[in-house]
């Protein structure tokens, strides 16, 4: 009957064996060891045991099965611990931020009549509370993050629209100057047409400067423009242009 409860792994060793009690012994030295080697498995499961604490950013579920694999272990090996002994321990295995829970479970309830499972329960309400409440902070966060950055933008935008009002200002009040400083110059150059300076040096070393007789013009025989702006060829041009249009109707 053992042999054929066995799978072929476990066949293959104990096969040869005749003898009932021999195949339980080699079964059991081989998956429980010697007295040694369950005397050290029994210390680590123990100081697993003493040294057990709650990992940081590890959850109520996380937490409960690692616990349980050490009470389940030493329970394998015999060793029975009481479950108001495993609540205690549980309980004060959870860091300083559980504090304020730890305080009210212990306030509120029974840590003698106190079940395990009951325990557990009670922290993972707390812990998916704890969360929501986490998620809204974070949410919150990046909501007043956001108004930040779209804030910033909207700064940014503006200083560049004010400090191209003042670029194009400035630019604006340089083209006026330039055209006021184009207009003088066309007005001096105006005034100063067929007029001609001449430098002359006294005895003295001293500049004078002595304006010259007008100029005066073939065609109107009158001083002060060139010849370009005559009025006299002005008017004899526009006959001739006007002599050719009434030749080209005429034909």
């Amino acid at each position: 009957m053992l042999f054929c409860s066995f799978g072929p792994g476990i066949y293959s060793k104990v096969s040869s064996i005749e003898s009932v009690k021999e195949v339980w012994d080699t079964l059991e030295t081989t998956y429980e060891g010697t007295n040694d080697v369950k005397e050290a498995k029994i210390g680590i499961l123990n100081l697993s045991y003493e040294n057990f604490k709650m990992e940081p950013d590890e959850t109520v579920f996380k937490m409960f099965d690692r616990f349980s694999t050490i009470v389940n272990g030493l329970k394998g090996f015999e060793e029975t611990i009481p479950e108001d002994k495993l609540v205690q321990k549980l309980l004060y295995s959870l860091p300083e931020s559980w504090d304020g829970k730890r305080t009210a479970i212990i306030e509120a309830k029974n840590l003698k009549t106190l079940k395990l499972n009951e325990l557990v329960g009670s922290l993972f309400t707390h812990e998916i509370m704890k969360q929501g409440r986490e998620d809204e902070k974070k949410k919150e966060e990046k909501r007043v993050e956001k108004l930040e950055v779209e804030k910033k933008k909207k700064m940014r935008v503006a200083l560049k629209a004010s400090l191209y009002e003042e670029s194009t200002s400035s630019e604006g009040d340089d083209l006026e100057e330039l055209a006021m400083i184009a207009k003088r110059f066309s007005r001096f150059m105006r005034s100063n047409r067929g007029r001609k300076i001449q430098r002359k040096i006294d005895f003295n070393g001293k500049n004078k400067e002595e304006e010259m007789d007008q100029i005066i013009f073939y065609e109107c025989k009158k001083p002060g423009h060139i010849r370009s702006e005559c009025p006299q060829l002005k008017k004899k041009g526009f006959e001739k242009k006007k002599k050719k249009l009434k030749a080209k109707l005429a034909t």
